[in-house]
């Protein structure tokens, strides 16, 4: 562990601070135990006189923020099961792949997530283990159990609520639990008794849990499968909408500029998940140079190529009316499995993100919309000192973020040998 009066001297080829601003040639930047305490060109960063000073020098290497994933589910295991599946897994069960998928996160560069669901206290547990040392793990930043209807989406992870008064009586005991914010199944997902093309939680239900947790100080994130989920959410006053589709309970799908409008007008953020629909797009299309697909496999390739190609076109309109689009990979849910958050970045390239600013989505907005970038996302004086180094300049290409070299958590150098 670094100590509080040591100090590291990190050197590179070019630093990306992610604060929006331009790429920093032959920066520096002096750590003092887990905080930054200067950044700037090589020459400005000066050390204290006399002290000593560890130097690490990273040339032909860019240094950033470590990655800030806003969305993931660190009970989920990625191979294709679905959650109503995965919940009758026993909770020491799904603690233990909790453990294994925070560790995968971490040494593939992301310093700090955001967990949008798990089942009963089983994250909780997993940041007390963390906290004792017995395990490594990116910052985490806890839901708990999520707010579902009864039958509604993840309801199995361990909340039903009906009424406003059970709703805000269910935020009150997640506050009691240790939680940092409130996820909210504000329409139907994946879960069998679901129905995703229309809202769950009604507006005055909807009222009630995002008061009662603004009033207690958390921040409020909506899993939105229909337009009418979203104005829903808009109306509560969220803070973040998840997935943010513009269905219709038809199923008509209809881009809806009237609500993207109001997004941008509240400051509100957008978690789009681009990437899980491709990501089984690659696995299918893989498996279809070695072996030929079965018939449920090719109707399920091209359907969710469509709906791929759908949701590119719309969260591109977003993105030109000036939503807020962050990060977040929904890993490891479905056939997504963790440790694969850069694929994500990458995604954000599809609806005319520059490098730079999927790298922003991915740090600098990340963090804010987790309500934790008075701490992290940047890298400037006073913050923690959570940095990633990779091969190659990503500004110029995303790809790049794939190279990793380093990994620092609050400071420290993690061992990506060390498994225990």
């Amino acid at each position: 562990m670094t100590k509080l009066n040591s100090f590291r001297l990190i050197k590179g080829e070019r630093i990306i601070d992610a604060k929006g601003g331009d790429v920093l040639e032959r920066g520096a930047i002096l750590l003092q135990g887990d905080k930054i305490i200067s950044i700037g060109r090589e020459e400005d960063v000066i050390p204290p006189e006399g002290s000593q000073v560890e130097e690490i020098v990273y040339e032909n290497k860019t240094v950033l923020p470590g990655l800030v994933d806003c969305h993931v589910h660190l009970n989920g295991i990625g191979d294709g099961r679905k959650g109503d599946q995965l919940n009758l897994l026993p909770d020491e069960i799904l603690t233990l792949q909790a453990a294994k998928n925070a560790r995968t996160h971490l040494f593939s560069g992301v310093t700090t997530v955001r967990d949008c669901g798990a089942k009963n206290s089983t994250t909780l547990r997993l940041r007390e283990a963390v906290e004792m040392g017995i395990t490594v793990a990116p910052k985490l930043v806890l839901a708990g159990r999520p707010m579902a209807i009864i039958g509604g989406h993840l309801w199995w992870f361990g909340i039903q609520a009906t009424g406003p008064n059970e709703c805000r009586a269910h935020v009150r005991q997640l506050v009691k639990e240790g939680v940092d914010f409130i996820k909210i199944t504000a329409s139907g997902g994946s879960t069998g008794t679901s129905v995703p093309l229309r809202p769950s939680f009604n507006l005055e239900e909807m009222n009630a849990i995002v008061d009662e947790a603004h009033k207690f100080g958390k921040h409020t994130a909506a899993h939105c499968t229909n337009s009418q989920s979203m104005i829903n959410a808009l109306d509560a006053g969220i803070d973040t909408i998840i997935h943010g589709v513009y269905n219709e309970p038809d199923g008509d799908r209809s881009y809806r500029p009237d609500i993207t409008e109001r997004i941008v007008d509240q400051g509100v953020f957008l978690n789009p998940t681009i990437h899980q629909s491709r990501e089984r797009i690659w696995q299918l299309e893989e498996k279809s140079q070695n072996q030929k697909l079965n018939p449920e496999e090719v109707e399920e390739l091209n359907t969710t190529k469509e709906g791929h190609e759908q949701r590119i076109e719309e969260v591109s309109k977003m993105w030109e009316a000036g939503v807020k689009i962050v990060c977040g990979s929904d890993s490891a849910w479905a056939n997504y499995k963790m440790g694969r958050f850069q694929a994500d970045i990458n995604s954000h390239i599809s609806i005319g993100m520059s490098p730079m600013e999927a790298i922003l989505s991915a740090t600098n907005l990340s963090a804010q919309s987790c309500c934790i970038d008075d701490q992290v996302g940047t890298l400037e004086v006073g913050k923690n000192a959570d940095i990633l180094v990779v091969e190659g300049d990503p500004s110029k290409n995303i790809d790049d973020l794939w190279n990793i070299v380093d990994i620092y958590q609050d400071g420290n150098l993690i061992d990506r040998g060390n498994y225990i």
